[in-house]
């Protein structure tokens, strides 16, 4: 990943803004984030930095932080920013970074500001790129997908006395749950980007904003990303929004996240790029078949409490150099760490069992326990990581997998053959994301 852009300062209405232009690789792109930002820690994150950072190699991306949040000049409780001082915002930071026109890419509650400078201003919007997005958070007879008086009432508490909770972060990002550094990590970012207060009365706003009546406005070419299964805004909104803006495009992902930089991240810049440049992207990959190797130490959020910081990082260390000591000797490819575990690919099954239970045996000494799920099937090389519905597959397994398991799907049962390796039978499974049940093993012997 390149190294973030330099972090700059405008002016607008006497209140700094924080933005970042990155290098020109293709035309103007402003990114407008969601609720709450944070522009030095978004880079810091290996999939808010990864996204970000895609986004750059096809565009002069421009991000910033809105006034109120993150980097940009804090603003008293009682006099909010307005849509159309947000707008100044925009055309300030353009201004100074010298774009005449551009892309905006607008996500939640960035995403109706982004419609309305498109309508205001379309002689400097090139097109519009909305996700997650709506058009109201009060519900009525023609848009009753907004959350109602009270749930909007307890969220707004939950701000108050917990931010950010548990909830709130996977809520967001579901597909990601799971993944402890990730959520810490999210939680950090919502954090720095806001206090409590701040937070809250930025919720509040938000929940007066309604820009229905200028959609059909709008006359630049729009594109609509939205996950059918968001938690924070219904599809059936984002349909409103693409039926109301004349010409709109909208794409429906098969997933639950809230935030385009989670499970389906290279679907949404693939029809980003394609929109912006008129050029989809063609991958720089090879497809090979390979037995795909998950792990995940057990419990790994409590235990690193428990161990504080400089304890829990040097056991990661250990951890990780006994996966790749353990992942070599058995003619492995260790792809990357995922945190709390690790990414893994062999030439065969067998090999790949035999190093999840040696990985397990290994790491026992440092007081943990891991869990493991393997699955062959074809995967994408993507210039040292690796993708594809066979990944996908073996993530699934994983999850399956209890305390000191190696768990894998039919196919790697079916292909280790002779080996001297016992099953014992999981049952049938609906893997999440994947189509069809999928009977499942665990490895006995």
């Amino acid at each position: 990943m390149a190294s973030p852009p330099e972090l700059r300062y405008t002016t607008s209405d006497g209140i700094s803004i924080a933005y970042q232009v990155g290098p020109s690789n293709g035309p103007d792109l402003v990114y407008v984030s969601g609720w709450v930002s944070n522009l030095a820690l978004m880079w810091d994150d290996p999939y808010q930095g990864s996204f970000v950072d895609r986004l750059s190699s096809f565009s002069r991306l421009i991000t910033f932080d809105k006034r109120g949040v993150g980097l940009s000049d804090r603003v008293s409780l009682d006099e909010l920013p307005t849509l159309e001082q947000r707008m100044d915002d925009v055309r300030a930071v353009m201004d100074a970074a010298g774009s005449e026109s551009a892309y905006l890419f607008g996500h939640s509650e960035g995403s109706a500001m982004s419609a309305l400078f498109a309508a205001t201003y379309p002689e400097r919007t090139d097109g519009l790129v909305l996700f997650g997005a709506f058009a109201s958070r009060v519900p009525s007879e023609d848009y009753p997908w907004a959350p109602n008086d009270v749930e909007r009432g307890l969220f707004a508490e939950r701000i108050e006395r917990n931010w950010p909770d548990l909830g709130m972060l996977e809520d967001r990002a579901p597909s990601l749950a799971g993944n402890d550094d990730f959520m810490r990590a999210f939680g950090r970012y919502f954090r720095a980007a806001a206090s409590p207060m701040a937070a809250q009365a930025l919720y509040v706003m938000n929940t007066n904003t309604d820009v229905r009546a200028i959609l059909p406005s709008i006359t630049v070419p729009t594109l609509i990303i939205h996950a059918d299964g968001d938690r924070i805004a219904a599809v059936e909104g984002a349909r409103y929004m693409a039926s109301a803006i004349p010409g709109a495009r909208m794409i429906e992902l098969d997933s639950p996240d809230h935030v385009p930089w989670a499970d389906d991240a290279e679907v949404v810049l693939a029809e980003i790029e394609e929109f912006v440049t008129g050029t989809r992207p063609e991958p720089s990959l090879d497809r090979v078949l390979a037995t795909v190797l998950f792990t995940d130490i057990v419990d790994s959020t409590a235990t690193a409490s428990a161990m504080g910081d400089a304890r829990w990082s040097r056991l990661l260390a250990e951890h990780d150099a006994i996966c790749r000591d353990l992942t070599e000797r058995h003619r492995g490819k260790a792809i990357k760490s995922t945190g709390d575990g690790i990414l893994a690919t062999f030439d065969g099954p067998a090999r790949g069992i035999r190093c999840a239970q040696a990985i397990g045996e290994g790491v026992q000494g440092l007081g943990i326990r891991i869990r493991s799920g393997l699955h062959t099937g074809e995967i994408e090389m993507r210039d040292g990581d690796i993708g594809g519905v066979g990944v996908h597959i073996a993530s699934r397994v994983e999850e399956v997998a209890g305390p000191g398991e190696v768990v894998v799907s039919r196919t790697v049962k079916d292909l280790v053959a002779g080996s001297g390796i016992t099953f014992i039978s999981r049952g049938v499974h609906d893997l999440k994301g994947v189509p069809g049940e999928w009977e499942l093993f665990t490895v006995s012997g």
